[in-house]
């Protein structure tokens, strides 16, 4: 992988990490479609970095209440609207981190194929519409209770399938349980910080024993990814009540009708 790879898929990171549009589909495509070199684990795990700094920074005063009011639940005893929000998230992020442990080899050996990004992104885009047409209410984060952040916990499980998007499943599943679009996405933007932090430190795990890396590109794809998801996500949440996810879903469906193309020409 060369310096301006780097640059180019830290920028995709960055951007479809928090949007509806699969991280994981948009960097498995540049190989797929322009022969790219895979980018490799250590480059995976810094732009996951880089967007987790973005996510944390972006909603740092959010993360302090929410960890303070965490710890006071349990050293104090004391129980407030804003510890019952931290463990909703925790309890959002078990069966994810569960599943991965489980099933994240099968799916790297198995679904990382452009066959199953082109059909989940389709689908889930779709999904993703209709729970945007008809699910979406005004239900706000207050509202959370343990069931309807296990329901998009569970959701947020087919996110380890490429393509699914895992922003995209969890704020199909909490418009689908009628909380407003600004809602959904900052649920699932604050589920991120758990579940990046576990996916990266189990990532890291393997990543031990490995041969040097190159720590500039490693830096650049840090720095870009954070840069831009931040960016991304200050966008986002000012538009979506505006636009709703319409234009996600357009965009999911050409995506998913180029890579069809781009199968039947590959097997033609």
């Amino acid at each position: 992988m060369d310096f301006m790879q780097a640059v180019w898929l830290a920028i995709i990171q960055g951007l479809s990490e928090f949007l509806p549009i699969s991280s994981s589909a948009h960097l498995i495509l540049p190989s797929e479609i322009l022969g790219w070199p895979d980018q490799g684990l250590a480059f995976d795990i810094a732009v996951h970095v880089g967007s987790l700094v973005a996510v944390i920074l972006y909603f740092r005063q959010d993360v302090a209440t929410l960890s303070r009011a965490w710890v006071d639940s349990i050293f104090e005893r004391r129980q407030s609207p804003e510890s019952h929000l931290a463990w909703y998230i925790l309890l959002a992020t078990v069966p994810a981190a569960l599943a991965g442990l489980l099933f994240s080899h099968y799916i790297e050996a198995n679904l990382r194929s452009m066959a199953v990004i082109a059909f989940t992104t389709i689908f889930f885009g779709l999904l993703l519409g209709w729970a945007d047409r008809r699910g979406g209410g005004d239900r706000s984060i207050d509202q959370f209770s343990w069931r309807t952040a296990l329901v998009v916990g569970v959701a947020q499980v087919l996110a380890l399938i490429p393509g699914t998007s895992r922003s995209g499943i969890t704020i199909t599943a909490a418009l689908a349980l009628g909380f407003d679009r600004e809602t959904a996405a900052r649920f699932s933007f604050l589920m991120a910080i758990p579940i990046i932090l576990l996916s990266g430190g189990y990532k890291g795990l393997e990543l031990l024993g490995t041969p040097s890396v190159d720590w500039t590109l490693m830096l650049v794809g840090t720095v870009l990814s954070a840069v831009t998801a931040y960016l991304c996500i200050t966008l986002f949440l000012k538009v979506i009540q505006r636009v709703g996810m319409m234009p996600f879903v357009i965009y999911r469906l050409l995506l998913g009708a180029v890579l069809v193309g781009l199968i039947y020409a590959q097997s033609a």
